[in-house]
């Protein structure tokens, strides 16, 4: 039995940067057959870790022959996933209405910042840009400072990629169940909103009232924020729950200065946070990871990217694996079943042709007109 979960699913991924290959990405992980159509040009192929387990074949889809082969790759698969503004699939012929009468069960599936409509459809972006419409980056920061940019997680990961995933294998499932093909807009800006769900709750109950790093989640609480250690380095503090925050106050030799009735008494926080500082700088990260070894206190060294691969938690999980010499983030989440070992990206443009019925004399009319690289 196969060990991965979506083991003869095709997806075509319309080659783009950011979401798109990060969702095609984790889609290969699972075991689809993620097929990415890019341009005529060298694209970087190996050296990109998104590009992991795909196999590309190289279109000029400026030219007719070109979009004809694009028509019969989408034509075959399950699934189509593009990141192009809007109008932009549709001007290649190659848009839903085209592409789902060719294939009426085909999961179409469209990124965008803003969606398919809307005043800022047409509008140019970033994640930052996302994140700052949809109220997360405002929620994010120290008081009386810029907001602090989230990396690009918020937005082009979590709430593009991780949401397009979401509603392809969403579809895929209905389609499959004897549904129809649809079509799935996916607007970043939707998705960062979404995740922002708990947060709007907290604020309509009174939870979340203060401005900017003043909240129990957003570094305002002195039980939940980092700290500077003595030579460098910080620990991470998560002691929300009483019980973690008593063990906390122990480890820091504070149960005298501070007791657990007061954790949120939001008159005491100024000070708590003054003390924690001063008592967690005054030791190295490290002595405070061996003070809170087997403590249950919420608490953690705050790791750098060069530190991960050989922290005790990673190496021991296996949480990096190496591909083509490359050391990356292992696929999650880990099923039962492990799937075979990772392969890299595959340039494989005469082979797809071939699965798609085209003859060799056929290939080798596209790859002298320039309309594909065959490689």
């Amino acid at each position: 039995m196969s060990a991965h979960p979506l083991s003869g699913i095709r997806i075509i991924e319309m080659a783009s940067i950011g979401p798109v290959p990060f969702a095609g990405m984790l889609l290969a992980d699972l075991g689809a057959e993620v097929v990415s159509v890019a341009g005529p040009a060298p694209a970087g192929i190996g050296a990109d870790l998104l590009s992991r387990g795909k196999r590309f074949v190289r279109v000029d889809a400026k030219a007719d022959p070109g979009r004809e082969v694009i028509t019969r790759l989408i034509a075959g698969a399950d699934a189509v996933t593009e990141g192009f503004r809007p109008g932009v699939m549709e001007r290649l012929g190659l848009g839903p209405k085209e592409m789902l009468a060719a294939n009426p069960k085909l999961v179409y599936c469209r990124m965008t910042g803003w969606g398919q409509d809307g005043p800022l459809a047409e509008r140019a972006g970033h994640d930052i840009n996302y994140v700052a419409m949809a109220g997360v980056l405002g929620s994010i920061g120290p008081v009386g400072a810029p907001p602090t940019v989230p990396l690009n997680l918020v937005g082009d990961f979590g709430g593009g990629g991780m949401l397009l995933v979401t509603g392809l294998l969403a579809a895929l499932l209905e389609a499959r169940s004897g549904g129809a093909g649809q079509v799935i807009d996916v607007a970043m800006v939707d998705g960062a909103l979404l995740l922002l769900t708990m947060v709007q709750q907290m604020q309509a109950t009174g939870a979340w009232s203060h401005p900017r790093g003043m909240n129990l989640l957003d570094g305002g609480a002195p039980f939940y924020r980092s700290y500077a250690c003595e030579g460098g380095g910080y620990l991470a503090v998560g002691a929300l729950e009483p019980k973690f925050f008593e063990k906390l106050l122990a480890v820091l030799g504070l149960s005298e200065e501070f007791s657990v009735e007061e954790q949120y008494d939001r008159r005491r926080w100024p000070e708590m946070a003054e003390v924690f500082s001063a008592r967690i700088g005054s030791r190295s990260r490290a002595e405070w990871e061996e003070a809170f070894l087997g403590v249950d206190a919420c608490t953690t060294p705050v790791l750098d990217l060069a530190e991960l691969p050989g922290h005790p938690l990673h190496r021991e999980r296996g949480s990096f694996v190496e591909v083509d010499g490359t050391l990356q983030p292992r696929p999650a989440p880990r099923f039962t079943r492990e799937a075979p070992k990772l392969r890299g990206a595959k340039p494989d443009t005469a082979a797809i042709l071939r699965e798609v019925g085209y003859s060799e004399a056929e290939i080798a009319g596209l790859v002298a007109a320039g309309a594909v690289i065959a490689e």
